[in-house]
């Protein structure tokens, strides 16, 4: 059976995409800032970490979660050749045409500002959770066919008697607790291109899948169950700031973060699962905006800060002039001109090389 379109995953997506753009202004504030290949502002606001450690040990992996649920509802829609040709589309060549036209864009822009020589060799950058997907997909594939066709087998059995309980829904964080202390990295929330976000990557990807694909028993209980893992998940992160100091032990982290995500799958099915226009409109606008934000805010970085201003200020700008840039880039550039469209990930329309005449009206 046809599951219909979930729009609490589709809001989530759309929330975890939107903090990752504010955390990484904040970045341009930490003193270690530069040390990852970002702009620093001299003047520092180290007191954004709470918020940004409370935000790090669970909003990526949430997007692999996210993603993975979204691959289930693409193969309930499409056939076999319809979905790698779409995941292609839309994954692939946005993440191939990012490295070679988005990614050098802000790295020139790094390299000026600090006087360096200008150099580029091939990178993903912030667009290594696309890589990180194709590689998913691709190994995953034939297994998930296969539950999909299955739909009733005896591993959904046991995931629905699983999930029936909450205690159930928490023993998948067993995964991520051996992920933490095999691999053991020596910073939780380093996920780019490391082992450690390969593998966490991994494991918030299928298990996003299955827990779309076991049906409705793992919603109903988190649903039931949300603020038992919210005072848990707050527990954790009290103890992680007051005991370890903001680090905890991988594994206490690793039962944090799927804890927080519990939480938030929890709410967002009680209060989001339902259409809006502007979630049809953000769900479109969100990953062209990923794609080009990084662009936009070294560029904006570059011109705010060398200003004599106190920090906060400046953060607020950056904050404001990046989200307005990012969207009309968007809406009048990147939407409207039709041979853009694909290169960022949005379904090309019929029409005319140049102007789309159909995305002309602002949803």
């Amino acid at each position: 059976m046809i599951q219909q379109r979930r729009y609490d995953i589709d809001w989530l997506r759309v929330i975890a995409i939107f903090l990752l753009l504010i955390y990484h202004i904040a970045i341009v504030f930490q003193p270690w800032a530069t040390l990852i290949g970002f702009m620093r502002s001299d003047d520092l606001l180290e007191q954004l970490w709470i918020p940004m450690t409370f935000l790090n040990v669970w909003r990526i992996p949430l997007l692999f979660f996210v993603s993975g649920m979204g691959v289930y509802f693409a193969m309930q829609r499409r056939s076999i050749k319809e979905l790698l040709v779409d995941r292609a589309k839309r994954i692939l060549f946005p993440y191939l045409f990012g490295i070679v036209a988005i990614v050098p864009l802000h790295i020139f822009i790094f390299q000026k500002f600090y006087h360096l020589p200008l150099r580029y060799t091939a990178h993903p950058a912030h667009l290594w959770f696309l890589g990180n997907i194709i590689i998913y997909i691709s190994i995953l594939f034939p297994l998930f066919r296969w539950l999909v066709l299955n739909p009733t087998n005896k591993f959904n059995k046991t995931l629905n008697q699983l999930f029936s309980h909450p205690l159930g829904v928490i023993s998948i964080t067993a995964f991520f607790v051996a992920e933490g202390l095999i691999v053991d990295p020596e910073v939780f929330a380093m996920y780019a291109q490391t082992l450690h976000g390969y593998a966490i990557g991994f494991l918030a990807f299928f298990f996003g899948f299955v827990l779309v694909y076991a049906g409705q028993t793992f919603w109903q209980t988190v649903t039931k169950w949300k603020f038992l893992y919210f005072f848990i998940a707050m527990a954790f992160f009290v103890i992680r700031l007051s005991v370890f100091q903001n680090s905890s032990p991988n594994y206490l982290m690793a039962i944090e973060s799927n804890l927080w995500i519990f939480t938030l799958f929890g709410f967002s099915y009680t209060y989001l699962n339902r259409p809006s226009k502007t979630l049809t409109y953000l769900s479109e606008a969100v990953y062209p905006v990923y794609i080009i934000h990084m662009v936009v805010l070294y560029a904006v970085s570059a011109m705010v800060l060398p200003l004599t201003l106190d920090a906060f200020p400046k953060f607020a700008i950056i904050v404001i002039v990046t989200g307005l840039s990012s969207w009309v880039i968007y809406e009048f550039v990147i939407k409207q001109v039709s041979f853009l469209r694909a290169p960022f990930g949005m379904r090309v329309k019929k029409g005319s090389l140049f102007f789309d005449k159909s995305a002309r009206s602002i949803a």
